[in-house]
């Protein structure tokens, strides 16, 4: 895929639509890197102008500040902010609601002021719009499917409605878990634990949330973030329910309902 950079945009005097910010797991991390190329085909089949920043996007510093390394935390921060201001971005859109989190809610005390949208809303604004425009009985059409809150999307954020309206167009049957919304429960990545050893207990939390999923008798597990997709499709494994339960991101479901 070709994707514009910033830098490309700006050498040509112009300013996309929307940044298309990709976040650490979206570049470097195998499965993740679908949700990416998913959510950047989705934008270009409907004509949105966007652009990434390739190689001068850094990590946002969420994990350094959740694990409590406010000092690279803020050096990061302040790179990233130097870069964006210097092209003048007004609007974000990203896959990630760590990335989504911090650069909405803690970047502004730093210089950075941004409008920054989760690609579950953006996918939403985008359907009522009627820019994406999804195919008659698609490949979800009436299954089984569960949606896993993410933290920093849901009770950090509050955004609870806009990745069940997405699965709702795309005529699927949603069925909750015991443990959603305000009150779902962790995947068991966040707060730097992604990048940390386990400390020993009794069970993984991954394993937890996943047997709950799979308790709703759901062919589908639906997320909105990369750490919580690796970890659900742990805990699918360790069930050994692969063959019949499948963890996808939002956008993945959106990138394979598209009309012609």
């Amino acid at each position: 895929m070709k994707i514009k950079s910033m830098a490309e945009y700006a050498a040509n005097g112009e300013n996309p639509e929307v940044l298309f910010w990709v976040g650490c797991a979206g570049s470097f991390d195998q499965r993740a890197q679908k949700i990416t190329k998913a959510f950047a085909q989705i934008l270009d089949k409907v004509g949105v102008q966007f652009a990434i920043l390739g190689k001068e996007e850094k990590c946002t510093g969420d994990p350094a500040r959740r694990a409590g390394n406010e000092f690279l935390f803020q050096m990061m921060a302040y790179n990233n902010i130097q870069t964006l201001n210097g092209y003048g971005v007004k609007k974000i859109v990203t896959a990630c609601p760590h990335c989504f989190n911090i650069l909405k809610n803690e970047y502004p005390e730093l210089g950075g002021n941004y409008e920054v949208i989760h690609h579950t809303t953006f996918l939403q604004q985008l359907i009522n719009d009627g820019r994406v425009r999804l195919k008659e009985g698609g490949d979800f059409k009436g299954k089984k499917i569960t949606y896993h809150d993410s933290c920093y999307l849901g009770r950090g954020n509050n955004i609870y409605e806009a990745p069940r309206e997405v699965l709702q167009a795309l005529d699927v049957e949603l069925v909750e878990m015991k443990r959603c919304r305000t009150n779902g429960l962790c995947c068991g990545a966040g707060g730097a634990q992604m990048f940390k050893e386990e400390e020993k207990g009794d069970t993984r939390i991954n394993f937890e949330r996943s047997a709950e999923a799979i308790d709703t008798g759901a062919t589908i597990i639906a997320a909105n973030c990369p750490f919580c997709t690796t970890m659900l499709t742990d805990g699918v494994k360790n069930k050994e329910k692969e063959d019949s339960v499948m963890v996808m991101d939002i956008a993945e479901m959106v990138a394979r309902s598209l009309a012609d």
